[in-house]
């Protein structure tokens, strides 16, 4: 069993900069087990209804402007994973979120620049999970507990956001300015709040959280973090793996959620 993962993908060049969570996704590639395959909850999809993609192989989008041409010159080119759709499809029905299969939809960059880093051959299958930001933590909390079955077959869960994420705040510093202490103090209160199993407190914290709203005036790159909290199973434990931030204002965190004993 491979336990669900957040990971805080950043911008669409982490795996162009040098930088502590590039190296910490390369290297969680290689220490983990080797899933059969891949299931992204990523904060660049996002659907009115849940959707699962089938696309086989994978399209590589390039959902953003402005950045080196290299980057929007690269491919993801992994397999899909039809089959697991149609089942992740049906788990979600069951649990009460009736779910569309989208046979067009692509990798998009929540998806494909980490996985390039954890995965650089693109050879495991690959497919994603939308979200509904309209709805709260409790909700995407419930649709990662249904994906929960899938850790039996060594199928890895990943929530792809950013721990903070208020991108009005790049003012052009430099990929290496310490965070701002408004952003240390949430993640601070975050991390303690999930290593002690404070359960109220996480589906509250637009409300019990110290700058909540600075750092994530939409919650969408959050929320991902809850689908994976949710796939670990009732009373998962997380696992701080990483913590480092850029430009003073993305916390780079990621996290396990391993299913209790």
């Amino acid at each position: 069993m491979i336990a669900p993962l957040f990971i805080s993908h950043g911008a669409p060049t982490l795996g162009m900069t040098d930088t502590p969570a590039r190296d910490f996704l390369r290297d969680l590639g290689q220490t983990l087990p080797r899933p059969q395959a891949i299931v992204v909850a990523s904060a660049h999809w996002e659907t009115r209804a849940p959707r699962v993609s089938a696309q086989n192989p994978n399209e590589t989008i390039h959902d953003f402007r402005g950045f080196p041409r290299a980057l929007h010159e690269m491919r993801y080119p992994a397999p899909g994973a039809p089959a697991l759709s149609q089942r992740i499809a049906k788990l979600l029905s069951d649990a009460g979120l009736p779910a569309d299969i989208d046979p067009a939809r692509g990798l998009d960059h929540g998806a494909w620049v980490p996985l390039a880093l954890m995965y650089p051959n693109a050879d495991v299958p690959v497919l994603q999970v939308a979200i509904q930001s309209q709805h709260g933590p409790d909700y995407h909390f419930a649709l990662g507990a249904a994906l929960a079955p899938l850790a039996v077959d060594d199928v890895l869960v990943i929530g792809s956001g950013s721990f903070t994420h208020d991108l009005g705040r790049f003012h052009g510093q430099a990929i290496d300015t310490p965070a701002t202490p408004d952003v240390t103090a949430f993640a601070e209160w975050f991390d303690g709040a999930l290593r002690e199993g404070r359960h109220e407190d996480l589906m509250d914290y637009r409300r019990r959280a110290p700058y909540a709203v600075e750092n994530h005036p939409t919650e969408e790159h959050l929320l991902p973090l809850y689908v994976a909290w949710g796939a670990g199973g009732d009373q998962a434990r997380a696992k701080h793996l990483h913590a480092s931030s850029t430009y003073g204002i993305l916390r780079m965190d990621a996290y396990s959620f391993a299913p209790a004993a």
